[in-house]
């Protein structure tokens, strides 16, 4: 199995490894079939940007790094159901947000590595969701690495899962971390240091952020690890960005957006290339990246010629030169 964009799609040899779900999280097109040509012109219309699927190349692939799909859709309905309340102006479903935070934890500590499923695999209405959870499982990968309490990674997921919250309040872009902040700031059961995740999401290491211009210690390290995930998942879903690049933008942000520590953390923790990735070697020989194991940023390729696996990690000298489309 791997993750392509919809417009390397080939009917006679690909066919759909997941299902493909509708804005009201119906299941449009089901796993285990070929995509007609005229569904895939009303999936391009619906604006689907990304497919998985089976073919001869991704055979043994499993993505398991990956949240499983009906997870991760079950997560973005409970946030749509916030979002909803909040427009609404009825009562936040504190509980139900809970739950799913002790949820996200569970299945990020499962994992070594942690893949994103793009929010721009789902229709539209649904994105700004699957981004918030997103967000989210990328912030608590980072916040392994840091020497805090299981209440206060709860704290930080919650931040991260609500950090948009002021959207469904305003869509002034400028305005929305300070409502956001001021709306959760008055729910007894929610701490202020969720709340300070959503105000300060926008702020930035050097002082050019929004919406008070903090910089570096002023800003804390919760707000700046949401920060991160933030742009990192804009990067990949709305614009579309293959992860490598995504990364070598966040590298560039260094000392700018985001403290230098965080963007080593970051780099180390965040995998550069996904299982099912075509790339090509210094050898030039075409490969397919399989797992990442061990050292993030060197995974396991197979060749495509003989099917050989080898590992980046421990042959030094192999390096990735390129990525290739299908």
């Amino acid at each position: 199995m791997r993750l392509i964009r919809i417009e390397e799609y080939d009917s006679k040899t690909m066919q759909l490894a997941k299902p493909i779900y509708d804005r009201y999280k119906r299941v449009l097109l089901a796993a285990g079939r070929s995509i007609h040509p005229s569904y895939l012109e009303k999936l391009v219309e619906l604006d689907i940007r990304y497919l998985f699927i089976e073919d001869a190349e991704s055979f043994g692939i499993s993505l398991e790094e990956m949240l499983d799909l009906p997870t991760w859709i079950d997560a973005v309905e409970v946030v749509q159901s916030v979002y909803k309340a909040v427009e609404s102006k009825e009562e936040l479903p504190v509980r139900n947000i809970q739950k799913l935070v002790i949820k996200l934890v569970e299945e990020v500590n499962k994992r070594k590595a942690l893949l994103l499923i793009p929010a721009s695999s789902l229709a539209d209405e649904l994105r700004p969701y699957a981004h918030a959870v997103n967000v989210t499982l990328l912030s608590l990968q980072i916040a392994k690495k840091y020497q805090i309490s299981q209440m206060q990674i709860r704290d930080l997921a919650l931040g991260a899962l609500l950090h948009d919250i002021g959207k469904a309040i305003s869509p002034v872009e400028e305005d929305h971390p300070r409502l956001g902040f001021e709306y959760l700031r008055k729910s007894r059961e929610i701490s202020l240091l969720s709340a300070h995740v959503a105000y300060q999401h926008h702020e930035a290491f050097d002082g050019s952020g929004f919406p008070r211009g903090l910089n570096e210690k002023d800003i804390h390290e919760f707000a700046q690890i949401c920060s991160i995930a933030n742009l990192y998942d804009n990067i990949l879903s709305k614009k579309g960005y293959p992860p490598h690049e995504v990364m070598e933008l966040i590298m560039t942000k260094s000392g700018t957006l985001f403290s230098t520590e965080l963007v080593k953390l970051f780099v180390q923790e965040v995998p550069h290339y996904i299982p099912g990735t075509k790339v090509v070697l210094n050898n030039n020989r075409q490969a397919i990246v399989t797992k990442v194991v061990g050292n993030l940023q060197r995974p396991y390729v197979r060749y495509l010629d003989t099917n050989e696996e080898v590992s980046l990690a421990d042959n030094h000298t192999l390096l990735i030169q390129e990525v290739i489309n299908s």
